[in-house]
C-alpha cells in the first residue's frame, strides 16, 4: 500500500474511532435527548456594504452561542439571545424598534448568518437600506 493512501486509511479509522461515538449525541433530537444534554445554537453573522452576499466581502463578523449559555464574540451575547429566544430563532421576526429615526441615504449593508440555532442549520441574508436602519432591526441581534 502506497504511503499516502496508509496515511488516509489511518486517519479516516482514527477519526471513526474518536468521533463515532459523538454522533449518536450530536443527532439525537432535542424532544428525545436525555435531561443532561442541549440542542446546539451557535450562529456567525457577517456585516458588509452592498446589495447582496454574493457580491460583498464580509466588513466584520462575529460569533454568537446561545446554548448552553450566552457567549461569543457579539458585543451583546446575552441580550442576543434573549431576543433570538424570544422569537423563536426567526430573524425576519425581529422588527424595527418603536421611536428609532433613520435618514433615508441609501448605502446598503448586507447582514449574513450562518450555523444552527437549536440543532436546525439556519442560513439568512438580509439587505437593509443603511446601516440605521440595520441597527434599528430588534434589539442587539443585529448591532454588531
Amino acid at each position: 500500500m502506497p504511503t499516502t493512501a496508509r496515511w488516509a486509511a489511518t486517519l479516516t479509522l482514527t477519526a471513526t474511532a474518536v468521533c463515532g461515538p459523538l454522533t449518536g449525541t450530536a443527532l439525537a433530537a432535542p424532544g428525545n435527548a436525555p435531561s443532561g444534554l442541549y440542542a446546539p445554537s451557535a450562529l456567525v453573522l457577517t456585516v458588509g456594504h452592498g446589495h447582496s452576499a454574493a457580491g460583498v466581502t464580509p466588513e466584520r463578523a462575529v460569533t454568537l452561542n446561545c446554548a448552553p449559555t450566552a457567549s461569543g464574540t457579539h458585543p451583546a451575547a446575552t441580550q442576543a439571545c434573549a431576543e433570538l429566544q424570544g422569537a423563536d430563532g426567526d430573524f425576519d421576526a425581529l422588527t424595527v424598534r418603536d421611536g428609532v429615526v433613520c435618514t433615508k441615504q441609501f448605502d446598503p449593508v448586507v447582514v449574513t448568518v450562518d450555523g444552527v440555532w437549536q440543532g436546525k442549520r439556519v442560513s439568512y441574508e438580509r439587505t437593509f437600506a443603511n446601516e440605521c436602519v440595520k441597527s434599528s432591526y430588534g434589539t442587539t441581534v443585529f448591532t454588531f
